[in-house]
């Protein structure tokens, strides 16, 4: 079963992503994007502007489709 925009799975991931940025994507099986949210927060939020990233794994989680 595949879990679309809306599903439980995308929420959870978007929890996922609240708490650390990329998270979400990794639960979701995109290990690539969810490092790249990572380090692209860590290093933004050096000179606070990480939430621009924050939100956007967040939102990127909530609103994922799987191909196929």
């Amino acid at each position: 079963m595949t879990a679309g925009q809306g599903s439980s799975g995308n929420v959870l991931a978007a929890i996922c992503s609240f708490f650390i940025p990329g998270l979400g994507q990794l639960v979701q099986g995109r290990p690539f994007k969810a490092l790249i949210m990572f380090v692209l927060a860590a290093v933004l939020w050096i000179i606070w502007m990480g939430w621009i990233i924050h939100l956007w794994s967040i939102l990127d989680a909530a609103m994922f489709k799987p191909r196929g």
